[in-house]
Formats: structure tokens, C-alpha cells, sequence
């Protein structure tokens, strides 16, 4: 794989792009060992049935990663610098779901700084997080292989 950037000065209000990823039992549980949240409304069903979600959630952390990982990756890709992050959890993940992290550049700031307006969407269109992201955008190309 190799992965590619887009520099600050080739960066344009609207410009998008996304990442998707389905949330698996495996993904909830390797998220839970990354991070030490091991909430039991995210791994243990007969805990998850008792709560207002009756099974298990993904990890709110987990669908805002997502938009880290279309900043780093995708847009403006290696190279940059994550500032700032607000979220806004609107609806749950559940097991089985593909979400999709959408970013679209909203506004640029000096000193190469980038304002993204994210949204992640579930399978159904429904915003399952939305918010804003500030970066400093690389000022150099970068190719890395993976």
C-alpha cells in the first residue's frame, strides 16, 4: 500500500474524502485491548441487553477514530498534524454496522492550518457522529509504502 499526500497549497475549500470500516466483534474487542475501555455496554451482551441500546455498542472513540484515520491517510494525508478534534455522538454503533468516516475541508487558516467538517454515517445514512477537525496540512509531498 502506499499512501500519498496532499500538500496545503493544493488543498481547496470542499475538497472530501472518506474511509469506511464495518465494526466486528474482533474490532471491539481489539479497540477494548488498545484502549483499556473495557465498558461492559460495549463487550458483554447480557450487560448490553439491560441498557437503553439491549446489545453492544462500539466504543464512541471508535467511530471518531475513524475520522484520524482519513486525516492521516487520505486527506491531507502523511504528514499531518492533528490540532484540534469536537464530537458530537448522535446515534450508536452496533456490531455488523459499516460506518463511514466523511470529511470536507470547510475553511484554511494561515501557518497551513485546515478546518474539516467531519460526519461518520452508518450503513442506513444515519449521522452517527458529527464535528470539526483542525490540522496542520503537510507543506511537502509525501509518499510512504506500507
Amino acid at each position: 500500500m502506499v499512501l500519498e499526500n496532499k500538500i496545503y497549497e493544493d488543498i481547496n475549500i470542499g475538497d472530501a474524502a472518506t474511509f469506511s470500516k464495518e465494526l466486528t466483534l474482533d474490532v471491539l474487542q481489539e479497540f477494548a485491548n488498545v484502549t483499556g475501555d473495557y465498558n461492559p455496554v460495549h463487550l458483554i451482551e447480557d450487560y448490553a441487553k439491560g441498557t437503553i441500546f439491549k446489545q453492544k455498542i462500539g466504543h464512541g472513540m471508535w467511530s471518531g477514530s475513524l475520522i484520524s484515520t482519513v486525516l492521516g491517510t487520505k486527506l491531507p494525508g502523511p504528514g499531518t498534524i492533528y490540532l484540534e478534534q469536537s464530537l458530537k455522538f448522535l446515534k450508536p454503533v452496533f456490531v455488523g454496522d459499516v460506518v463511514t468516516a466523511r470529511l470536507i475541508v470547510i475553511e484554511k487558516l494561515e501557518g497551513a492550518k485546515v478546518v474539516f467538517d467531519c460526519n461518520v454515517v452508518n450503513q442506513d445514512g444515519g449521522v452517527v457522529l458529527k464535528g470539526n477537525a483542525k490540522v496542520i496540512a503537510p507543506t511537502y509531498k509525501v509518499s510512504v509504502n506500507l
